[in-house]
C-alpha cells in the first residue's frame, strides 16, 4: 500500500495551527527515489510548525521519513509561509 504524504502531512500539520485551512501540501516532483514536498503555512503559523530550535519540523520530517522507508524512497520537505 502506497502512502499518501500529502493526507499524512496534512493530518500532523492541520491541529498544530491556528489557520488550518490555509495548510497547502504540495508533491513537486516524484520518482522512483525521492519525493520532494512543499508545505506552505500561514505566516502566523509558521513558528507552530517548526517550533523551538526546529524541533517540531524535525519529529514531522521523521514520521514522514518513515513513511517513506517501507516504499524505499527519500523525502525532502520544504516548510514555508505565504
Amino acid at each position: 500500500m502506497a502512502v499518501n504524504f500529502e493526507n499524512l502531512l496534512k493530518s500532523i500539520i492541520k491541529p498544530l495551527v491556528t489557520n488550518p485551512d490555509d495548510v497547502v501540501v504540495k508533491i513537486l516532483s516524484e520518482d522512483s527515489e525521492t519525493v520532494s514536498i512543499s508545505v506552505i503555512v500561514h505566516s502566523d503559523d509558521l513558528g507552530r510548525v517548526i517550533g523551538k530550535g526546529g524541533r517540531i519540523a524535525s519529529a514531522i520530517r521523521t514520521i514522514v521519513y518513515a513513511g517513506a522507508a517501507k516504499e524505499n524512497k527519500r523525502v525532502q520537505i520544504d516548510i514555508d509561509s505565504y
